[in-house]
């Protein structure tokens, strides 16, 4: 018998010890301290105790309070946005009920980071008006996990389906790593509001990382309640930062991958998962992307082409953000591109868990403007809105 396994036991035989009244009391203590923070704690701490049937079933009979206080006892509190809180994306929210004429719901996906550096998946929604003018929907205090509802073993890795109550709010909503190969984080979810025969779904690309290798995986959603996460196949998804065009061209689902650390490439693939060598997009030209330059999000269709927001990295690893003016028919011709960064980091906003980056996983068209969520030194986030004709002449 490992060590563990006995040190388990020699836990569930000291909760085991207390006479029924000591049980009692000791699992009113916990709740005193822990039940306004959290949903359904009893009912969490049963299932935790559960997941240790094999554990318990050699100190039968045992009571549902002492069921209970066992699953208290392997559990803990985790604040996963204590970190930082960055790296969004944004996409129209399904439900657009409510709203004054002109505005539009969106939903924020952001990048939580906790104790431990492990990244999860966190959300919020808010609006933006005809003008450009953002207002987040305050957030609950309060974060939720999902259930895992199927896992499929894969070559590859699992594919996993979690599902949210609805009940629960959009801003308590975490998605925490479920399977080895995101053991240690869920980063950087480039989300797109992807549509095909009328038929429309939320991808996204993310990075998971195990705590010693990183690969790319798709997450998908229709409802923002339940999701898949699937492993992508092919030499595109051994690197990170593929964003996914939000519909398909030349009836073939495309990508902007980079392949090499520091180049672009565009990619294609006919079943959405399998993604091979693309043919080189942009390399690093000017000098605030001399190291390298990689994707900011799913492009956006306008009028005049696709625009592919991008971030550079310069001398003293300073992360800055611009863009890409691709044909809208053959994106893999650039019709313009800035020589100068949109976003860059200003010395007020410069210090940070990572100092000197802006970035972002994602912006959206409303009306005539460009509303770019972005994060400021790997810590916080903020919002910049842009007209578009003005970006066009820019680039």
């Amino acid at each position: 018998m490992s060590a563990d396994v006995t040190r388990v036991n020699r836990i569930v035989e000291r909760v085991l010890s207390l006479s029924p009244a000591q049980a009692k009391e000791q699992l009113a203590r916990v709740l005193e301290n822990f039940d306004v923070r959290h949903r359904n704690l009893l009912a969490t701490f049963a299932l935790r105790a559960t997941e240790l049937d094999d554990y318990l079933a050699a100190h039968a009979p045992y009571s549902n309070v002492q069921r209970q206080l066992i699953g208290a006892y392997f559990m803990h509190e985790y604040s996963f946005e204590a970190a930082a809180l960055f790296n969004p994306s944004i996409v129209p929210h399904p439900d657009q009920s409510g709203l004054p004429a002109g505005d539009l719901r969106f939903i924020l996906s952001l990048r939580a980071v906790g104790e431990g550096h492990v990244s999860s998946l966190t959300f919020r929604s808010g609006t933006v008006n005809p003008s450009g003018q953002v207002t987040i929907t305050p957030t609950v205090r309060l974060a939720t996990l999902p259930k895992v509802t199927r896992r499929v073993p894969g070559r590859e890795g699992d594919t996993v389906d979690v599902t949210f109550v609805a009940e629960e709010d959009l801003s308590e909503r975490v998605i925490f790593p479920v399977t080895p190969s995101q053991s240690n984080g869920i980063e950087d979810a480039r989300f797109a509001l992807f549509e095909d025969n009328g038929e429309k779904t939320y991808l996204a690309t993310y990075t998971a990382y195990s705590g010693r290798t990183i690969r790319s995986e798709l997450i998908e959603t229709k409802d923002f309640l339940t999701f898949t996460m699937t492993p992508l196949r092919g030499s595109a998804a051994h690197n990170k930062g593929m964003a996914l065009f939000p519909r398909k061209i030349d009836g073939k689902y495309a990508m902007i991958t980079r392949q090499d650390n520091e180049s672009l490439y565009l990619t294609s693939s006919s079943d959405l998962y399998h993604w091979g060598v693309g043919k080189l997009l942009l390399s690093p030209t000017y000098p605030w992307e001399f190291v390298q330059i990689g994707t900011c999000g799913a492009p956006i269709e306008l009028d005049e082409g696709w625009l592919l927001l991008t971030h550079g990295v310069g001398a003293m690893r300073r992360y800055s953000i611009g863009a890409v003016l691709l044909d809208k028919a053959d994106p893999s011709k650039i019709i313009g591109r800035s020589r100068d960064p949109l976003v860059h980091p200003e010395p007020a906003e410069r210090e940070g868990y990572v100092p000197n980056v802006v970035y972002t996983c994602g912006a959206l068209r409303h009306n005539d403007r460009i509303v770019l969520p972005y994060a400021i030194s790997d810590t916080y986030s903020n919002f910049a809105t842009i007209r578009i004709d003005e970006l066009i002449d820019a680039l």
